[in-house]
């Protein structure tokens, strides 16, 4: 078996940026290219970055083609958008746990908050499951028994997602198929 070289890992962040579809062109581009100084320090990083996205998003596009009409993306959303109508805010990809904190703190109210990072997508592209945070609007974490907990686990039920909660965190399962 091959080991992976940095070359083959870089390629691999191209494929996830471009199918996780978060952040602006220019900002997933500069991310890449940041990494590719990292590991493997060339000046022509934004160059590289700009042509392994182009090929990632390629395959993508070729991939896409024999997706069902209405993916896990597609559940996903529609799911949010309940959690965002009943009062649960839903952070996609933030930073970390400080961002979602800083959110919240800067714009109060609501119920609580749902959030999830970039990696967290990651694993949903290649595993088939999105871990997601649900904070209360003070910050807490939701524990079993928690009505909002509840809610929000049956919420993606209804939209044909099995979710449940554990180790602190609801597990989703649901490929990120999000269309380019």
């Amino acid at each position: 078996m091959r080991r992976s070289t940095p070359e083959d890992e870089l390629r691999d962040l191209a494929r996830l940026l471009v199918r996780a579809g978060l952040g602006s062109p220019e900002d997933v581009r500069q991310e890449l290219a940041d990494a590719i100084e990292r590991l493997v320090p060339r000046r022509d990083s934004g160059r590289l970055a700009a042509a392994w996205l182009e090929e990632a998003r390629r395959d993508a596009l070729a991939e896409q083609e024999s997706w069902s009409r209405r993916t896990d993306y597609d559940l996903l959303e529609e799911a949010f958008a309940t959690c965002e109508q009943q009062g649960v805010r839903v952070l996609q990809g933030v930073a970390d746990h400080w961002s979602a904190k800083a959110e919240l703190e800067r714009s109060p109210g609501g119920r609580g908050i749902v959030w999830f990072t970039a990696p967290d997508v990651w694993h949903a592209i290649d595993h088939g499951m999105l871990e997601i945070n649900l904070w209360h609007a003070d910050t807490a974490n939701a524990a079993p028994g928690d009505e909002l907990l509840d809610e929000v686990v049956a919420i993606f039920a209804r939209h044909g997602l099995d979710a449940h909660f554990d180790e602190g965190r609801i597990e989703v399962a649901a490929h990120w198929r999000r269309r380019l």
